[in-house]
Order: structure tokens, then C-alpha cells, then sequence
């Protein structure tokens, strides 16, 4: 039996865990594509994606156009002559005509339940909006975003006190587990894909640093969220004398007092009272330094009578 002529384009870790089932289960693609080297590290060096790494030292042909819209990139793409695209987080977009190069079409390894959270940051929307549960869409691609019929799903449960990174690396694995055991089916054309209700849509647009300062007005089961989701990129934080520390790990706790939000309540514990409820801080870290327990924290910075910047404030 011919081997299936199979395309991979990803970048990231989330990407490689797919790449690595695909080799594991005998389907070598026959080239990987992913993004250009980027700088990386204090050094700023060039360094290769995690998916380029494991593709040379599997003796795979790697491509890194910067665009998939040029020419050159695409009669390179259909001289591979194709049956099918594997995209997982690849971070390019695809045009039409490369849509229409692969046999049997390009299908996407998403990490969510779609139509729910299309875009760029699935995982941390999920944990900011409470949802108990996420998991992985095997999607036919489309030209828009996120919007192709999903020829399968996989379910994931989100614990209460689970981080992203920690959920990115489970959904990575269930991503290449439900890719490989549908991809005979795929290949044969007989998986039915599903089309999306648009109605359901949700969007979870790219994550600035912004996004993961802490303002003290919102309820804290909310600021729990949002450490849990910024862990570890980029890392929640907030201002203290007049220096950026990252908090990760926190978890929301009851509170009749009545304080204004950012004022510690407690200088011991690390409490701080929020627009709803209050935050107990676990796990922080001041820049340049390592990320240590609030037991140890609270021995370098005076935090007694003290009330922490909001975004709009001081």
C-alpha cells in the first residue's frame, strides 16, 4: 500500500505533539512546514520552532516561507503533490489556492469545541469565562477563520484549578490522539463533516500584555481566572511600588469587609480586596527574580496599610 502523501504545517509545542503521533503511528509526512526561525532568549539568537526541531532530526523536508500567498511558495507546496494538509497551530494563514491543492483538503487541529472560541487563544478564553469544559475540533478549513465544518470532537474537563499551560499540554495530546485515529478516515474521503451554527460563535482574539494586568474593581473569582489564564504566557500581574510582579497562582476568597478594591487586607496572607470578594495571593514573583510562595514574598515588600494601583489609577 502507497504511503499517504500528508503535508504538516504547525510551529509550536501544541503543534508537535501532533506532529510526533503522526510519525509514531507510521505516517511520516512527506514535508513541515512552519514559521520562520524567530529571535529567542536574553541573546535574542535565532532559534527554530519546536516542530522544525523534531522534523530535520526525523529527516523530513521543512519549508518556512514567511507567506503562503506568494507564487514560489505555492508551486512548491503543489509539486508535493498533496492528498492532505495537517495544520495545527501553524500561525499563517491559508489562501484558497492553497486550500484547493491537497486531495482531500486541509484539516485543522483546533483547541476548542467549536463554533465556541475561534481565534488565536482558545485555551485562555475558556479558563476566563468559567467553562468547565474545553477540547479538540478536527475542522475542514475554510477561508474564513475557524468557521469549517468539524469532521470530529474530542471533550476535555477543565479543573477549577487548572492553569493554561496546564490544559494546553493535555489538549495537545488529545489533539494528536483524536488526529490519528481519524486520519484513516480522512484519507479515505469517508468522514462527514458537520457545518458550524454561526450563532454559537465565540471569538478569543490574540492576548497583548495588557490583558493580564489585574484591576482590582473586578470580583476575584474573576482575577482567579484570569492568573489561571495567563499562566504562563504572558503572566498575570500588578503594580507595587512602582514594580511589575507577576501572580501565579491565587485563588478567590470570601470577604465582608469594606475596603476599597486593591487595599490589603491582610499583609500576612497577602489578601487583597477586590471589586467582589478578595484575592488571596500564592505564587509570585518580582522581576528578575524566581517565582517563590507568598509566605516567602511577603518578607521583601512592606504590604501593611498598603492599597495597590488599579489600571486607572496611580
Amino acid at each position: 500500500m502507497t504511503a499517504p502523501r500528508v503535508v504538516f504545517a504547525g510551529t509550536p509545542a501544541f503543534a508537535l505533539a501532533s506532529l510526533k503521533r503522526l510519525v509514531d503511528a507510521g505516517v511520516v509526512p512527506v514535508a513541515v512546514y512552519t514559521q520562520p526561525d524567530r529571535p529567542a532568549g536574553r541573546g535574542k539568537q535565532l532559534t527554530p520552532s519546536p516542530v522544525k526541531v523534531f522534523a530535520e532530526a526525523c529527516g523530513i523536508d521543512v519549508f518556512q516561507p514567511p507567506s503562503l500567498r506568494d507564487p514560489e511558495s505555492i508551486r512548491e507546496l503543489r509539486a508535493l503533490e498533496p492528498a492532505l494538509m495537517i495544520v495545527a497551530a501553524y500561525g499563517l494563514l491559508l489562501p484558497q489556492e492553497v486550500l484547493d491543492i491537497p486531495t482531500r483538503g486541509c484539516v485543522n487541529v483546533h483547541a476548542s469545541l467549536l463554533p465556541r472560541w475561534r481565534g488565536a487563544a482558545p485555551i485562555q478564553a475558556a479558563i476566563l469565562a468559567g467553562d468547565e469544559q474545553t477540547g479538540i475540533s478536527l475542522m475542514s478549513m475554510t477561508a474564513g477563520l475557524d468557521c469549517g465544518p468539524v469532521y470530529a470532537t474530542a471533550t476535555l474537563a477543565i479543573g477549577p484549578q487548572d492553569n493554561a499551560g496546564e490544559v494546553h499540554d493535555r489538549l495537545a495530546d488529545l489533539g494528536g490522539d483524536l488526529l490519528v485515529a481519524q486520519l484513516p478516515s480522512l484519507l479515505a474521503g469517508e468522514l462527514a463533516a458537520v457545518p458550524q451554527d454561526d450563532a454559537e460563535a465565540s471569538y478569543a482574539g490574540k492576548i497583548k500584555t495588557g490583558h493580564a494586568r489585574l484591576d482590582w474593581s473586578e470580583p476575584a473569582e474573576m482575577l482567579a481566572r484570569k492568573v489561571r489564564a495567563y499562566n504562563p504566557v504572558p503572566g498575570a500581574w500588578f503594580v507595587h511600588n512602582n514594580e511589575r510582579i507577576k501572580c501565579w497562582q491565587a485563588s478567590a476568597v470570601g470577604s465582608d469587609a469594606e475596603a476599597a478594591p486593591g487595599q490589603v487586607l491582610n499583609s500576612d496572607r497577602l489578601i487583597i480586596a477586590c471589586g467582589e470578594g478578595a484575592l488571596a495571593l500564592e505564587q509570585l514573583q518580582r522581576p528578575g527574580k524566581r517565582s517563590i510562595s507568598a509566605e516567602q514574598f511577603k518578607t521583601q515588600l512592606d504590604w501593611s496599610g498598603q492599597t495597590l494601583a488599579t489600571p486607572s489609577g496611580p
